[in-house]
């Protein structure tokens, strides 16, 4: 299938800052299911020509501006041809040990109602059927519910409550998995919805968990499923903020906004429709 994606974010800061240094991770790679035909990254319409192979062997970018500014405009944009693997991603560029992802973080400890959904999940010849289960489990203990969670809130604290929504799917997962052993990393993208209703604009996240003699294999909880041909993956890490696609630090003024605006269509690779869409609903 070939994909469309646009990603815009916009920073806006009232009081102005004085300097402003970006990690940018959007930069999709090319492997087994995904191929990437073009893809563009721009700040404040210069595009970003140097980039480097971080030890997740993904590809970022660092921006650094000095002088006074008050908002800021980053935009990613291109085509990616994609193919259902049944959530197997293989052909990625050699990268970090698979162990580095049994680390917990904050936002991944396992505490014991975490613990008990990994029960029967273990390395070895079920590894795979007992990931399946730990995914239904999950998205059976929390309902997805939006507005009841935010960017800080942990995978402990998210299953406590009464909802959540694909990130907190995700940690929980990952928690889960590292507490039985088995490698888990979080992974941010993009989702083409199966249908207007159901469309997102904004990057959605999933886990992938490491099994033996097959590699690493993609869970997106939030939807009882396997990523298949509708997704876009962007970018990885131990938890959602070490996955953060946009990462900056501000010197100077006072607090900002961020907003961000995603994109995704299926068709030709018409980029400037999507433009023109997001330009209308603004």
């Amino acid at each position: 299938m070939l994909l469309v994606v646009r990603h815009l974010t916009h920073m806006h800061y009232p009081l102005g800052v004085a300097s402003l240094a970006l990690r940018l991770r959007l930069f999709p790679q090319s492997f087994d299911g995904q191929r990437v035909i073009d893809w563009h990254v721009s700040v404040d319409g210069k595009e970003i020509e140097r980039t480097i192979v971080g030890g997740y062997g993904e590809r970022i970018a660092q921006w650094l501006a000095q002088g006074h500014r008050d908002e800021l405009e980053i935009l990613a944009w291109g085509r990616v041809e994609t193919e259902d693997r049944a959530g197997i991603v293989a052909g990625l560029r050699r990268a970090c040990p698979t162990g580095v992802f049994l680390r917990d973080t904050p936002a991944t400890l396992a505490d014991a109602a975490i613990r008990a959904l990994g029960d029967g999940v273990e390395p070895g010849m079920d590894t795979l059927y007992g990931l399946h289960a730990l995914s239904a489990r999950v998205r059976e203990a929390l309902p997805y519910r939006s507005g009841l969670t935010d960017s800080t809130t942990t995978a402990a604290v998210a299953l406590a409550g009464e909802g959540g929504v694909c990130q907190d799917h995700a940690h929980i997962f990952i928690a889960a998995a590292r507490s039985r052993g088995i490698p888990a990393r979080y992974v941010a993208g993009y989702l083409l919805a199966g249908d207007a209703e159901h469309q997102q604009f904004e990057t959605h996240a999933w886990a992938e968990a490491y099994v033996e003699g097959l590699g690493w294999v993609g869970f997106d909880v939030a939807n009882g499923l396997c990523p298949t041909d509708h997704y876009v993956r962007l970018c990885t890490g131990l938890d959602a903020n070490d996955a953060a696609p946009v990462r900056g630090i501000v010197a100077g003024g006072g607090a900002g906004t961020v907003m961000a605006d995603v994109r995704v269509a299926r068709g030709d690779g018409d980029v400037d429709a999507i433009q023109q869409q997001q330009q209308q609903q603004q």
